[in-house]
């Protein structure tokens, strides 16, 4: 078998590194200390593997933001650079002073078959109990896991892994070294200790001795003995200036075991479930269950992308024999779940597009007469994104459509225009938003752009409107007697019926439920209205071919040129008088203010300003002359919009908040937005709260205030200052945050992602790619090879939450 050239083994090292979470862990003795002696080619100096060296320099010394720099960057140059062919010829093994059996060695696992080989003991959909050493509680502990049956603990994969096959001798140990060391225990004693019992024993070999310690474990003086020759491994740790071991791993130097000697997996536990048992149990399922696992990916599409069959994977993820193993394990694991989602969004969309739309036939030159109204000209993005829609609109086929757009950016009107070209056509217009206050907003501004066509019946409906109100509204929408309606969830009772509903539009989309968002689209009966998605959150293009590929994809990438940037500095603790002066000058103008902070109440494990507290020390020390309104998590929706009603007409100064401010609520008059704690929240976020101010004529101005002064927080947030562009903040976020920072993914009814990452951009195109050649050529997955892949798809996309 060829061995891997250095840039495939450099590369596995770092998508290791970066699945641990940059802990510099990944190879032995660290990344830095391994990039020394690292080459493209075996001899000679080359400008490419210099670059590449000095892109991972010092890296133990980086902080984890500036790791999670160094790693991608160095991943983009290896991406760019030719590799050398590989080589079937490997370096002689060093050898080992003292051999220790890993582990009733996991046996080389075999191809993965298609149907099991022999009668088991237990099956993949058995339950844990049926594993020995599973009783009531532990089957309890592992419940609280996720762990039910034996597939979910082969899917319970480690986060990271302990190299401990590296062998020393005592006098060898450094700080900080993960290793195994042989020898002979001198002495052992048990004593308390600070309320705990404590097992301390000495350990020697040839070279030296060290300290070994185990806290409250008192069984432990009965294994051990003076005289017996042990295994140990784990991390040197030091103790009042010596080097020590503190709670190693150990075992009699001849017995096999999973945790001493090896690559050691280090899993996600819970109170009282210890790794050392889970291991045990891992073992025993994947020898008990390997030969039953079905490989769902068709033979070919392994041999194209060279990925490890599923029973090997399943082997090497949880008892690789080296870190690369592991690595090649992770990839196939990965690719499995990135390609099940691809193929569920394009299953989605087929779904979507099989059933009868609503042709519409548009007058030419329909939206002449609403750009004539307009009190300003459309941007290039917006005339090209109703284009895209009023394209969607003449199909036969319903239109599912993602308008997305940075803050400002003129969705609002993009979204008449859909509704303008739907009433024309003769049909009904529904918007859902998810709450009162943006439902009213969004009334307000239709009315207004439509204000002057005065035979297009307009309607609000949400909580605040009275039943009788109500009852008249359902009344006209079943005959027809109403062209547009807004709306919250009460769009989706069963009470409200439509005559002739073409268009629906849900804005933030992300806010509501799948369930939620279908029930609104099953109002039409015979065929499918046409469906258009808004968000002002901007996602991107990697991530939202993921999140939304079973929907087309228009962008507002251009801001209005009215549209004024904010001003954006960053301050840290030393400028605060000087922060609270501008926003002084500013109320006295006739100006509003938001303070963010990022808590509730105040937190001894995150300096944070409780906003409860900074609400009362504003209002009593800073601007006592000011009235300053309080929103935060705890506070009901209904006073929640109050608040922000109070805030937008003005009767409140100032609004301190957390991050519950709502994002779409426009309060022109406000041109200060103060954020608290601003390095606790992701770029994304910040230009979200950003987006609150500038909504009027006036200068607007974003203060980033930072409790701390560290160099790479300060570095980060100047990114703010730097750019308005949300769509640049967004793929920055993404690559320093990943994406749960801005989306959360069970919010657009996608799975849970066990081991995979969105962030992950190659493994993510090489599955998006192989999605699309098997959905073009097989959309049902009714193929024989593909009947695997089928159950696995249904089962993977089974987990969604509908609520």
């Amino acid at each position: 078998m060829s061995k891997p050239s250095p840039v495939e083994i450099l590369r596995r090292i770092l998508s290791l590194e970066r699945s641990q979470g940059y802990l510099d862990r990944s190879v032995v003795g660290g990344i830095a200390r391994y990039i020394e002696g690292w080459r493209m080619k075996p001899t000679g100096v080359d400008d490419a593997s210099e670059r590449i060296r000095a892109s991972l320099m010092g890296y133990a010394d980086l902080s984890p933001e500036n790791r999670q720099k160094a790693v991608l960057r160095t991943l983009d140059l290896l991406e760019a650079t030719p590799a050398p062919p590989s080589t079937s010829s490997a370096p002689p093994a060093e050898p080992r002073r003292t051999e220790v059996h890993p582990s009733r060695p996991p046996r080389r696992p075999r191809a993965t078959h298609s149907t099991p080989e022999g009668p088991s003991a237990h099956q993949l959909t058995d339950p844990v109990t049926g594993l020995k050493g599973v009783g009531k509680a532990t089957a309890a502990r592992m419940e609280t896991l996720g762990i039910h049956t034996i597939q979910d603990l082969l899917y319970h994969f480690p986060r990271r892994y302990d190299d401990l096959s590296q062998h020393k001798l005592i006098r060898e140990l450094r700080l900080g070294d993960m290793v195994t060391v042989v020898g002979v225990l001198r002495s052992v004693e048990q004593r308390r200790s600070g309320g705990r019992s404590l097992c301390s024993a000495i350990l020697s070999d040839e070279s030296g001795a060290i300290e070994c310690t185990w806290f409250n474990q008192p069984y432990l003086h009965r294994r051990l003995s003076a005289g017996q020759t042990i295994a140990l491994s784990g991390q040197v740790g030091e103790f009042r200036g010596r080097l020590v071991f503190s709670s190693p791993e150990w075992a009699p130097a001849q017995s096999e075991t999973l945790s001493i000697g090896r690559v050691v997996p280090v899993y996600p536990l819970t109170e009282g479930l210890h790794g050392r048992l889970l291991r045990q149990l891992m073992y025993d399922a994947l020898e008990t269950c390997t030969p039953q696992v079905r490989d769902p990916l068709p033979v070919d599409t392994r041999t194209r992308h060279e990925l490890l069959d599923l029973g090997t994977a399943l082997w090497k993820v949880h008892f690789p024999d080296t870190l690369e193993e592991a690595m090649r394990a992770r990839e196939r694991l990965c690719f499995d779940e990135l390609l099940l989602l691809q193929l569920g969004v394009l299953q989605k969309r087929a779904e979507w597009r099989s059933e009868p739309g609503i042709p519409m036939s548009l007058a030419p030159g329909l939206l002449d007469d609403l750009a004539a109204h307009l009190p300003f000209d459309l941007t290039g993005a917006q005339r090209r994104a109703i284009g895209e829609i009023l394209s969607d609109l003449r199909r036969p086929v319903p239109m599912s459509r993602l308008l997305q757009g940075d803050v400002g950016s003129g969705k609002t009107v993009v979204a008449v225009s859909a509704m303008l070209a739907a009433v024309r056509a003769g049909y009904q217009v529904a918007l859902m938003a998810p709450t009162s206050i943006l439902a009213e907003q969004h009334a307000e501004t239709i009315g207004r752009l439509l204000a002057h066509l005065s035979d297009i019946r307009i309607a609000l409906l949400e909580g605040g409107v009275t039943a009788e109100a109500k009852s008249a509204i359902r009344e006209d929408l079943a005959t027809g007697g109403i062209d547009i309606v807004i709306g919250t969830h009460a769009l989706i009772q069963e009470s409200v019926t439509f005559r002739r509903l073409g268009l629906v539009i849900v804005d933030e989309q992300h806010r509501f439920g799948v369930a939620q968002r279908q029930l609104l689209r099953d109002k039409n009966t015979d065929r499918r209205p046409h469906m258009l998605a808004m968000s002002a959150t901007p996602i991107p293009r990697t991530l939202a071919l993921s999140i939304y590929g079973d929907l087309d994809l228009s962008t507002l990438d251009e801001l209005p040129p009215n549209r004024q940037p904010v001003l954006t500095a960053v301050r840290t603790q030393t400028s605060r008088e000087a922060v609270y002066t501008f926003v002084r000058a500013q109320l006295e103008q006739g100006r509003q203010a938001f303070v963010i902070c990022p808590l509730v109440e105040q937190s001894e494990q995150i300096d944070a300003r409780a906003a409860v507290e900074e609400h009362a020390r504003l209002s009593q020390d800073i601007f006592p002359q000011y009235r300053l309104g309080l929103l935060h998590g705890r506070v009901g929706s209904d006073e929640k919009e109050a608040v922000m009603r109070r805030f937008k007409d003005g009767e409140f100064h100032i609004l301190v908040s957390t991050a519950v401010v709502e994002v779409g609520v426009d309060v022109p008059n406000a041109t200060v937005m103060l954020i608290e704690g601003a390095e606790r929240f992701g770029l994304a976020q910040l230009h979200q709260f950003r987006g609150r101010v500038g909504r009027g004529e006036a200068r607007s101005y974003c203060v980033l205030l930072s409790d701390v002064a560290t160099e790479e927080a300060l570095l980060r947030l100047q990114v703010m200052a730097e750019t308005n562009d949300g769509f640049v903040l967004a793929e920055r976020d993404l690559e320093l945050r990943g994406p749960g920072d801005f989306l959360g993914v069970r919010q657009h009814g996608l799975p849970d992602l066990k081991i995979a990452q969105l962030t992950d951009r190659r493994t993510l195109d090489l599955a998006r790619r192989e999605a699309l050649r098997i959905h073009e050529s097989d959309p049902g997955l009714r193929r024989e090879e593909h009947a695997g892949l089928a159950v696995r798809l249904a089962s993977f996309w089974s987990t969604i939450s509908q609520a």
